[in-house]
């Protein structure tokens, strides 16, 4: 990817430790939770590889057609299970890798893009479309964070003082006590962190 180094090193700690995260969880859960974990965490390994500043670690001429298998795979993957969003990340995964090839579909801005190293590669309306949806996507879900937490911290507050007043139930104490009650907050986060390091990947394409 094109931008400087320390850019490309954060998105791969980041997209690398998200994509781990999310193959970690991709045992329990029913088969369509199994599915989107599994796409998520190839994906966030597959944007850690993407984000290696090639200033640093050339990449190999083959790489980018490599993605585009892959993703090409994982796209109509995630169709035939519904997972929209999958489907949008694995399309922008082979959307990216073709620009890196300078083939004429990333047009004209694509090959200034790897002669120069400043020009933004790709087809403009198409990287704008994608830029808008992370837009949305990443403040969707940061929305749904903050809920999360304002929620858990009433219940928190809520119990502290059920405690002190000496009425907690035991069926107050399971969820309060159960690590399970911040699961949704860790997916939440994680996604949140997909997509901001989709957004700045497409940014510095």
């Amino acid at each position: 990817m094109h931008g400087p180094p320390w850019v490309g090193w954060l998105l791969m700690l980041l997209s690398a430790a998200t994509g781990g995260y999310y193959l970690a969880r991709a045992r329990p859960g029913t088969a369509g939770q199994r599915v989107e974990a599994r796409g998520e965490g190839l994906m966030g390994l597959g944007m850690a590889v993407m984000a290696v500043p090639a200033t640093v670690v050339a990449p190999p001429s083959w790489s980018p057609w490599l993605y585009v298998a892959v993703f090409g795979v994982a796209s109509l993957w995630a169709l035939a299970y519904r997972h929209l969003h999958l489907v949008v990340g694995s399309a922008a995964m082979v959307y990216m890798a073709l620009t890196m090839t300078g083939t004429p579909a990333a047009g004209p801005a694509g090959h200034a893009a790897h002669a120069g190293g400043t020009a933004p590669g790709g087809v403009p309306l198409l990287t704008g479309l994608l830029l808008g949806y992370y837009s949305l996507f990443i403040i969707a879900t940061g929305i749904r964070l903050a809920s999360a937490d304002s929620s858990a911290t009433t219940a928190t507050t809520s119990t502290t003082v059920t405690r002190a007043t000496g009425a907690l139930s035991a069926t107050a104490v399971a969820p309060s006590g159960s690590g399970t009650a911040r699961r949704p907050e860790v997916l939440r986060a994680s996604r949140l962190a997909m997509g901001i390091g989709m957004f700045a990947m497409l940014l510095v394409l």
